[in-house]
C-alpha cells in the first residue's frame, strides 16, 4: 500500500519542487521597475546625460570654426645618396630592396632616372598646428610658433568641411606667441571671444585642435590653475593651466568654456614623454584680443609700461619692510620721467592690487601691464612704510630696446671686507663711477664676492653699487660699515643694489 502511495506521491512532490525552483528565481531575479531606483537616482542619471549633451553641443557648434594649419615651402630635394646605388632604379623601391611582392609577379623594368644627384622640386613641411576663425571675413588666430617663424613658407588652412585656403601672415608677436593670419573668404563660421578674467579654477573647458594631425579632436577637462607666468615659455605670459588633454598639433587651437566662448588658446604642455600628462597651458583670450587688434591695425604690437623695476616680495623682504604679507610686487627703482614717477610711486613701495585685484606673481603683473594700451588709466594699491595708499597711473609706452640690462665690470683699488654677507666693497671714486656708469650716483662698489656667501646667493656680483643698508643711504665705506654694525643683532640685512641701470632690493641672511 505504502509502495503504491509512494509511486503516486513522489512524482507529485518532484513536480512541486521543480515548480518551486523555477518560480523562486523568477521572483528573485525579475528586473525591478525603474521606480525601485527612486526619483533622486533617476534625476541624477538624467543630469549626467544633460551634462554630456552640453559638451556635445558646444563641440558641434565650435568645431566648424577650428582650422588645421600646415606651413610648407618649395625646396630642391636631392635624390637619396646611398653608397652602391646603380645609375638606374626600378619604379618600385620596395621591390628593389626586398624583391618581388609575390610569386609569379614579374619585376618591372628599370627606368633611367639620370645621374645621382637628380633634383626635383617638392613642398617640404615646416610647421603644423591649429587655429580658429575670429571674424567671418577670414581672420584667424594661431600660435606664432606655428606660422611666425616661416615668413617664406606657404600657409595652408583647412576647414572641417574639407575646404582649403592659402593664408597670408598679417603679423606675429613672438613675445606672447600670438599670430594673426588671413584667408580670402567670407561668411566663415567664427567663435565668440569670452573674458579670461572671469574664468574660475575648477571650471569645465574643452580643447579643440588637430593633435598628431587628427583633425578636430575634442578633449575635456577643467581649469586647474590661473596666472601661470613663470613657466619660461614666452616673455609676457599669464597662462591658463588646464588638464584637458593637449598634444603636439593642438597649438593654436581654442580653449572653450561651456557657453561656447573662447577663453584661451592652447599653446604648450608640460611633458616628460612628448605626450599629454594633464598639464597644458593656454594664452588668456584677453591677451589675444589686445595683440590681434594691434596686429590687424599695424602688423606690430605696442605694449604698456609702468616705468618701474620690480621684483618678487619674498618672505625675507617682507620682514625687512615690516609687512605681514609676502603677496605683492616690490618696486626696486622708479625710472625718471616715467608714468610711475608722475603718479608719485616711490622706490620701496609694495604693489598689492591692480584695478582692485591682487597682483599675483611678478610675471603675471608684467603681462597685465604690457597688455594694457598706452594712455589707459589704472589704479594701484601700494604699501608705503606699512601704510596702504591708492594711486592712479596713466600707462606709458614700452621702449623694449631701452630695457636691455647693463653688465658693468669689476673695479679695483682699496677695499673693505664685509664677512657677514660675503662681499668686499670700496668707495665710489670718479674714475670707478666713469668706468662702471655710475656718474651722479652714490654708494659703495662691490669689488669682490664670496661665491659661497649670502651675497652671491642673492645674485650680487662684482661691480654692483650698494646704495642703501636697511633703508639708510650709504655714500662711502664708513657709512656702510656703521649701517652694517647697526644690523649686527638682526638675522637679515636689506640692501638696495644697482647694476648701473636698474636697482633692486636684496634681503641677505647674515652669516655668523
Amino acid at each position: 500500500m505504502w509502495y503504491k502511495a509512494r509511486r503516486v506521491l513522489l512524482p507529485a512532490l518532484l513536480a512541486v519542487a521543480v515548480f518551486g525552483l523555477l518560480a523562486v528565481p523568477a521572483l528573485v531575479f525579475e528586473p525591478a521597475p525603474k521606480a525601485v531606483y527612486g526619483a533622486d537616482k533617476t534625476e541624477a542619471i538624467q543630469t549626467l546625460k544633460d551634462f554630456g549633451n552640453t559638451f556635445a553641443e558646444v563641440a558641434e557648434a565650435a568645431s566648424p570654426a577650428v582650422v588645421s594649419i600646415q606651413v610648407s615651402r618649395e625646396v630642391e630635394a636631392s635624390q637619396m645618396q646611398m653608397e652602391g646605388l646603380p645609375e638606374t632604379l626600378p619604379d618600385d623601391l620596395f621591390e628593389f630592396f626586398f624583391g618581388p611582392r609575390g610569386f609569379g609577379r614579374q619585376m618591372p623594368q628599370p627606368r633611367n632616372r639620370g645621374q645621382r644627384g637628380f633634383r626635383m622640386p617638392r613642398e617640404a613641411p615646416m610647421g603644423q598646428g591649429s587655429g580658429f576663425v575670429i571674424d567671418p571675413s577670414g581672420y584667424i588666430v594661431t600660435n606664432n610658433h606655428v606660422v611666425g617663424d616661416f615668413e617664406d613658407g606657404k600657409i595652408t588652412v583647412k576647414l572641417s568641411d574639407g575646404q582649403e585656403f592659402e593664408a597670408k601672415l598679417v603679423g606675429g608677436d613672438p613675445k606672447t606667441d600670438v599670430a594673426l593670419i588671413k584667408v580670402e573668404a567670407s561668411g566663415l563660421p567664427s567663435l565668440r571671444l569670452g573674458d579670461s578674467d572671469a574664468i574660475k579654477v575648477g571650471e569645465w573647458v574643452l580643447a579643440i585642435g588637430n593633435p598628431f594631425g587628427l583633425s578636430h579632436t575634442v578633449t575635456a577637462g577643467i581649469v586647474s590653475a590661473r596666472g601661470r607666468g613663470n613657466v619660461g615659455i614666452v616673455d609676457y605670459a599669464d597662462f591658463i593651466q588646464t588638464d584637458a588633454a593637449i598634444n603636439p598639433g593642438n597649438s593654436g587651437g581654442p580653449l572653450i568654456n561651456l557657453d561656447g566662448e573662447v577663453v584661451g588658446m592652447n599653446t604648450a604642455i608640460y611633458s616628460r614623454t612628448g605626450g599629454s600628462m594633464g598639464i597644458g597651458f593656454a594664452i588668456p583670450v584677453n591677451m589675444i584680443k589686445y595683440v590681434q587688434t594691434q596686429l590687424r591695425e599695424s602688423g606690430t604690437v605696442t605694449r604698456g609700461q609702468l616705468g618701474v623695476i620690480i621684483q618678487p616680495l619674498t618672505r625675507e623682504l617682507a620682514d625687512s619692510f615690516g609687512v605681514d604679507e609676502s603677496k605683492g610686487i616690490l618696486i626696486g627703482q622708479v625710472m625718471p620721467g616715467s608714468a610711475a614717477e608722475q603718479a608719485g610711486l616711490k622706490q620701496g613701495d609694495i604693489i598689492v592690487e591692480l584695478n582692485g585685484q591682487p597682483v599675483g606673481d611678478l610675471n603675471s603683473f608684467r603681462s597685465r601691464i604690457a597688455s594694457t594700451a598706452p594712455g589707459t588709466a589704472i589704479t594701484l594699491a601700494v604699501l608705503r612704510d606699512s601704510e596702504r595708499l591708492e594711486t592712479t597711473v596713466t600707462i606709458g609706452e614700452l621702449d623694449e630696446e631701452a630695457m636691455a640690462a647693463a653688465s658693468p665690470g669689476g673695479p679695483g683699488g682699496p677695499a673693505k671686507v664685509e664677512k657677514g654677507i660675503g662681499i668686499t666693497v670700496q668707495n665710489l671714486t670718479e674714475d670707478v663711477a666713469a668706468e662702471l656708469g655710475y656718474e651722479n650716483e652714490q654708494g659703495v662698489v662691490v669689488s669682490g664676492v664670496d661665491p659661497e656667501g649670502p651675497a652671491a646667493m642673492a645674485g650680487i656680483t662684482s661691480g654692483n653699487l650698494i646704495q642703501e643698508v636697511n633703508r639708510t643711504k650709504v655714500t662711502n665705506i664708513d657709512e656702510f660699515q656703521q649701517a652694517m654694525e647697526k644690523a649686527g643683532g638682526k638675522e637679515t640685512v636689506l640692501l638696495l643694489v644697482s647694476d648701473g641701470q636698474y636697482s633692486r632690493y636684496a634681503a641677505l641672511r647674515i652669516a655668523e
